[in-house]
């Protein structure tokens, strides 16, 4: 039997309220905004007694970048549900199969987006962090905050003469991009495990190694930060490497951001600039690069679309899945075997995004 639903995942939306300036980093919005649908299509192997699927959905937090209008699904499954990430207010779709057979589903979501901007000029550092923002000095399983990583960062602000929140900030940003490297070699978007990073002395990997770094760095140096893990949806606008349109079933990426009291949330992505770095063949200092260095401190491209921060995740405890280090891509086991999310082939799933045009709600 074929099964529709809908959903609206997002509460009031922000083109209905004003948004606070402190919230979301007194941004500037700029009038570049697109429209997509992004799409999941799975089919999972017909064998085995059940099967369980679970897939990031776009943030519903809406915010004047990027906000969401809702998710659909269609397909086989016995049972289905939008969702919430355990331990977070993010959004997920779970769907799963009590008997062996095809199993399919496709699920949608249509999400706006703004490229971002944050006018760092107008910090004064003024006012304090509120409550619920201090979680994220907090550490992780992956992303400490004491040990070497403290050692690290202390080291970091000590020889910048950083003093303010976002002077450190910078200092810690300045570093990863100095010191990292972006590792083909890793698998999907790396792990995120700073401190083996720096007991080894190995720099190298992906967005989820290096704004891992960072977040972890500026953390220790007593600014909040947090990872944002997302996917690509659409071609940059300046930087073809920094893109993806279509099928972008392995698009997936992770961002950060840091918050400055009485300021708000600033974007920032240092993995791009080292990304840029290798795919053009360019040293750290050429121009190209330098100048995505000073963009991605403050601002994001909105080619891409934030799925959620959490870190440590159990989807389910009775799944083979574990604890994940963070959710960012598709999730599922076929009878208590766990298919592999990196490899989209073999768990037989394609993740679509198509550009719509004069759709939806304007914000």
């Amino acid at each position: 039997m074929k099964r529709r639903d809908f959903i609206k995942l997002a509460g009031v939306s922000a083109a209905l309220f004003p948004v606070a300036p402190s919230v979301f980093g007194q941004e500037v919005i700029p009038q570049r905004r697109h429209t997509y649908r992004l799409t999941y299509k799975i089919d999972l192997p017909a064998t085995g007694k059940k099967a369980r699927l679970w897939l990031p959905l776009p943030d519903t937090n809406d915010t004047p970048h990027q906000f969401s209008q809702g998710s659909v699904w269609s397909g086989n499954a016995d049972i289905a549900r939008f969702d919430n990430v355990p331990g977070t207010t993010s959004p997920m779709f779970y769907g799963e199969w009590r008997g062996s057979g095809p199993r399919t589903v496709s699920v949608s979501s249509v999400v706006k987006t703004s490229d971002r901007f944050v006018d760092l000029s107008r910090y004064s550092e003024r006012g304090a962090i509120p409550s619920d923002i201090k979680h994220f000095l907090q550490p992780t399983k992956h992303i400490p905050v004491d040990g070497i990583v403290r050692k690290t960062a202390l080291s970091i602000v000590k020889e910048a003469n950083a003093q303010s929140p976002l002077q450190k900030a910078q200092a810690v940003y300045n570093w990863v991009v100095d010191n990292s490297y972006r590792d083909p070699a890793a698998r999907g978007c790396g792990r995120g495990d700073i401190k083996s990073m720096l007991e080894s002395g190995n720099l190298g990997g992906k967005s989820a190694d290096l704004n891992a770094l960072f977040v972890g760095l500026t953390r220790a140096a007593g600014v909040p930060a947090r990872d944002h893990y997302g996917i690509r949806i659409d071609e940059s606008a300046a930087h073809k490497s920094l893109g993806q349109s279509d099928d972008v079933s392995t698009a997936q990426h992770c961002r950060a951001e840091f918050y400055l009291a009485g300021l708000g949330w600033v974007p920032v992505d240092p993995a791009d600039v080292r990304q840029l770095a290798l795919d053009e063949n360019l040293p750290i200092t050429h121009p190209r690069v330098a100048e995505l260095r000073e963009k991605l401190f403050g601002s994001w491209e909105m080619n891409w679309v934030a799925f959620n921060h959490g870190r440590d995740i159990t989807l389910a405890r009775d799944s083979v899945l574990g604890e994940l280090s963070f959710f960012m891509y598709p999730q599922a086991e076929v009878s208590g075997h766990q298919q592999d999310s990196l490899e989209p082939a073999e768990f037989t799933y394609k993740i679509v995004s198509l550009q719509l045009v004069g759709t939806g709600i304007k914000f």
